[in-house]
């Protein structure tokens, strides 16, 4: 405001600061006083309407999960006994998300539940150092928004499915493991990899030795088997999908199932199987599948067979969600 001289008179600015705020709060609290991390509604509903839109009907039958060797009867993965003997099991239709969840999909998610700030170097997760919990439109980032997310822990994966089951209701959860290799294999074939042949043309990008990094790399092969010493991905569905309309199943990320981990599958149900907790010294770990998002592998894990347990603080593992109602949803 002008004084009497033509000056900016400061306790005037001062009474007009404090109405300019007051104004503003009062507003805040008429639209709701959300918080500046929360995600706006508009993407909330795009993060559920992909969610819907992107789902793949598998129908159920029996296949005989784990290892089944190729013609001549050789395993697929000759240096795991995990996956040994194979197990004849039932599983109902379902339907699967064709790719894994994003970064933008996720923080979206972590954002709206109030958790997003939960997982930085500030309030001690110090893997954030290698790998932020965020999402950003920078294409060149380990962190652009359709690149894969890697979930802090076990809880935080399980979490999100339960999410979009609450918001869309919808039967939404991880995978189990035997859901998980069935789509993989196109409903139980016996193929080692799940891409668009069956076969692996990797992509040059990440590999040894150079491991030259330029995320603007034109994508190549049909399947990112990658120096393990990157965090870097590709976007997901970079590459073509498998004969199910299934992406990155093999690599890109590995990914978390539902199910814990016991050594082979004696355990297991002959119907709808899902592993419940052992008492063992793998109490602790849930399965996770595709390796060879993990990075460099050979003797076979690179393959659709292979599997390990992690513990539940596991952090970089991805994963993607299943509806369990077995009917296609519209």
């Amino acid at each position: 405001m002008l004084g009497p001289e033509g000056k900016f008179d400061d306790r005037e600015a001062k009474t007009l600061g404090i109405r300019l705020v007051s104004t503003m709060l009062s507003f805040a609290l008429v639209s709701g006083c959300s918080s500046p991390e929360a995600p706006s509604e508009v993407k909330i509903e795009a993060v559920l309407n992909s969610a819907r839109s992107n789902l793949v009907f598998v129908e159920g039958g029996e296949f005989w999960l784990g290892d089944v060797g190729n013609e001549s009867g050789v395993p697929f993965n000759p240096i795991s006994d995990d996956n040994k003997p194979p197990k004849l099991v039932e599983v109902e239709s379902f339907s699967i998300l064709k790719t894994e969840v994003t970064w933008g999909e996720f923080v979206t998610f972590l954002k709206d539940v109030g958790r997003a700030g939960d997982y930085t170097i500030e309030k001690g997760f110090k893997r954030a150092v290698r790998l932020p919990i965020t999402a950003n439109n920078d294409p060149a980032s380990p962190n652009y928004k359709y690149k894969p997310a890697r979930s802090p822990n076990f809880q935080e994966a399980e979490n999100y499915c339960l999410w979009l089951a609450e918001k869309t209701g919808l039967s939404y959860s991880l995978p189990s493991e035997a859901q998980w290799e069935y789509a993989a294999r196109n409903r139980g074939q016996p193929i080692a990899f799940a891409t668009d042949t069956g076969q692996v043309e990797v992509d040059k990008y990440l590999q040894r030795p150079s491991r030259y990094v330029d995320p603007m790399e034109p994508v190549s092969g049909n399947v990112l088997i990658h120096s393990s010493n990157q965090v870097e991905r590709r976007p997901v569905g970079s590459y073509p999908p498998s004969p199910l309309g299934l992406y990155d199943m093999t690599g890109n990320v590995a990914e978390w199932t539902r199910d814990w981990f016991h050594p082979g599958y004696a355990h297991l149900a002959s119907t709808a199987p899902v592993a419940q907790k052992p008492n063992s010294e793998h109490i602790d770990k849930r399965v996770v599948r595709d390796l060879a998002g993990h990075g460099d592998h050979t003797g076979g894990l690179a393959t659709v067979y292979a599997r390990n347990g992690r513990g539940m603080d596991s952090p970089y593992q991805g994963f993607r969600c299943v509806v369990n109602k077995p009917e296609p949803i519209n």
